[in-house]
């Protein structure tokens, strides 16, 4: 992975951790987010341009026995099957910080995502929705 998606990462662990004490879970939990949260875009070490990044990503932990794949696996998209507590965490801690690692918000992530994909792009409309599923719970 390249030094942004390194930053992006560490980022997106620490802000689990931060979250994750917000809503009282326990040091153990805490830790399985820190190593979810650094982990969360593996894919983009096996794909160009991030396509399917989160399947890539959740298919190779789960072949390696990684219990929290599928978190990996859905973590971007919105009205999944598939919900938990550490996948919502997981969404929104990603949503919330860029891709450098900075710490900017929803309203200014989902501002970067349009500017770097269009309007119009598969992915800013995904965000769209999943931001708007995020602020529901």
């Amino acid at each position: 992975m390249d030094k942004d998606r390194l930053h992006h990462s560490l980022a997106v662990a620490r802000k689990m951790m931060e979250i994750g004490k917000q809503k009282g879970l326990s040091k153990e939990d805490l830790e399985e987010l820190f190593i979810l949260g650094f982990n969360h875009d593996i894919g983009y070490e096996f794909t160009n341009h991030g396509i399917n990044h989160n399947i890539i990503g959740g298919n190779i932990l789960k072949n390696n026995h990684y219990k929290y794949w599928k978190e990996v696996y859905y973590h971007g998209e919105a009205d999944t099957e598939y919900k938990s507590t550490y996948l919502t965490i997981l969404n929104q801690a990603d949503m919330q910080i860029d891709k450098y690692g900075n710490d900017i918000g929803y309203d200014k992530r989902l501002e970067d995502i349009k500017n770097r994909y269009g309007k119009e792009s598969t992915v800013y409309q995904k965000c769209v929705s999943l931001i708007k599923e995020i602020r529901e719970v």
